[in-house]
């Protein structure tokens, strides 16, 4: 069953991982929107779009994944592969965003010394050769351009303003390279994992991340 793209309003129930979505046409030919305490009113013409967003939850700019296990990389090599992630939705009716709401365990952690460090939005995932079965996906390249083995425990992406990529049943973020030259850096190309997936707007690279911790 489709969860993302663009949908023809009818009565229907259109389940997003844990959250379930409810459209009701009205006598009038209008319809009501409807997800657990939110309620919308819509026209009776149109169409509904269900998109993922980039976990941001309450405000966070960045998502910090921690890879269980580590993954540990010999000089000059790279490997790419993928991990899980938390996503968001938006809803939106035309251009208007009548809905956002988080699927999913949401869970925050501190990146970085008590004293200067930033909330980030925090998930536990395994680096991969294969695409996990899951709704979020990241594809992540893991570059080691020094004469050093290195070890990656922890991938800090900003995501603030960040485009998503869909097919009908999952989300992907944009293609994440991580270079393991001190301090690990980290860029949010804005490119597409797949070139079949479609974007939630214009793509864009974010600045590159400079992991310090």
């Amino acid at each position: 069953m489709r969860t993302f793209g663009e949908f023809k309003l009818k009565t229907m129930f259109i389940n997003v991982l844990n959250r379930r979505i409810q459209i009701i046409e009205n006598p009038d030919g209008t319809f009501l929107y409807r997800r657990d305490e939110t309620s919308v009113l819509l026209p009776k013409r149109g169409t509904l779009k269900i998109l993922p967003a980039p976990a941001e939850g309450y405000g966070v700019k960045f998502l910090m994944v921690r890879f269980k296990p580590e993954v540990a990389l010999p000089p000059e090599e790279v490997v790419t592969g993928y991990t899980t992630a938390p996503v968001d939705v938006v809803v939106k009716s035309g251009n208007t965003l009548i809905d956002r709401f988080v699927i999913g365990r949401e869970k925050y952690a501190l990146y970085g010394e008590r004293t200067i460090g930033v909330i980030a939005r925090y998930h536990v995932g395994e680096f991969t050769s294969k695409e996990p079965d899951e709704i979020g996906i990241i594809k992540l390249v893991l570059r080691n351009p020094t004469s050093d083995w290195k070890l990656v425990g922890k991938v800090v992406i900003p995501i603030r303003n960040s485009v998503m990529f869909y097919s009908d049943t999952k989300a992907y973020y944009p293609l994440i390279i991580l270079t393991t030259k001190e301090p690990y850096e980290v860029n949010n190309t804005g490119n597409p994992p797949d070139g079949m997936l479609k974007p939630t707007h214009r793509a864009e690279p974010l600045p590159n991340f400079r992991m310090r911790w």
